[in-house]
């Protein structure tokens, strides 16, 4: 089972029906150079920053195989979470939870990226459901530096540098494994497991053991 989410500033959606596919690209950031008596040599660098491609199914009304955390949504507002994430220009972080038939844990993706573009189609006969095909790419924090240089007498300068700070990351999340307890994982990420409470109450769980495999958690 595949359950696919997005948590921005803290706020988390999950995509009612999961893509059937998902893409995954590492770019490249080799270079090849020729030299002389040699010919053609590849430099080899670091990769560049990944890509996910997948298209999803919004549909315009509640379906039996479709997840409702909140209840049923419709297309509008996950297009208009989308938009969000484009005009105010911030990353988002995107969470992909995986889980085999017989209820075991497999891996997850929990990347911050930013949502490169996307493309919203309407297919005759289906009023109402909404396809999008959505694009990310990998989103590494970083810190710029402001330099003024300030003219003072005797031909000297004071150069003054500002460090910018990057954006805020959104809140940290964790998604819930088999045999998990909030007290333990409050251990496990948080140091400290009578900050369970704290998880229980970010997340309005009214009973710390009402938590259940794939389940992604806010930890602050």
């Amino acid at each position: 089972m595949y359950s696919f989410y997005f948590d921005y500033e803290g706020e988390v959606i999950q995509l009612p029906i999961p893509p059937s596919s998902l893409t995954l690209k590492i770019n490249n950031k080799n270079k090849v150079i020729e030299l002389l008596n040699i010919g053609d040599v590849n430099i080899l660098k670091d990769p560049g920053l990944s890509e996910f491609n997948f298209k999803l199914l919004l549909p315009g009304q509640p379906l039996p195989f479709a997840v409702y955390e909140s209840g049923f949504r419709p297309p509008e507002y996950y297009l208009g979470q989308f938009e969000r994430y484009k005009v105010e220009k911030k990353p988002v972080r995107f969470i992909v939870s995986r889980v085999a038939p017989w209820d075991e844990p497999l891996f997850d993706t929990n990347m911050l990226v930013s949502l490169e573009e996307y493309t919203v189609e309407e297919r005759a006969g289906e009023v109402g459901d909404i396809y999008v095909e959505i694009r990310l790419k990998q989103y590494k924090q970083y810190k710029t530096q402001v330099i003024k240089i300030k003219e003072v007498e005797g031909n000297k300068a004071t150069v003054t540098v500002k460090e910018e700070r990057p954006a805020k990351e959104p809140a940290k999340t964790y998604t819930v494994k088999q045999g998990d307890t909030l007290w333990a994982i409050a251990k496990k990420e948080l140091n400290d497991g009578n900050k369970y409470t704290e998880i229980a109450k970010l997340n309005n769980i009214s009973s710390p053991n009402l938590i259940y495999p794939g389940q992604v958690l806010r930890l602050r």
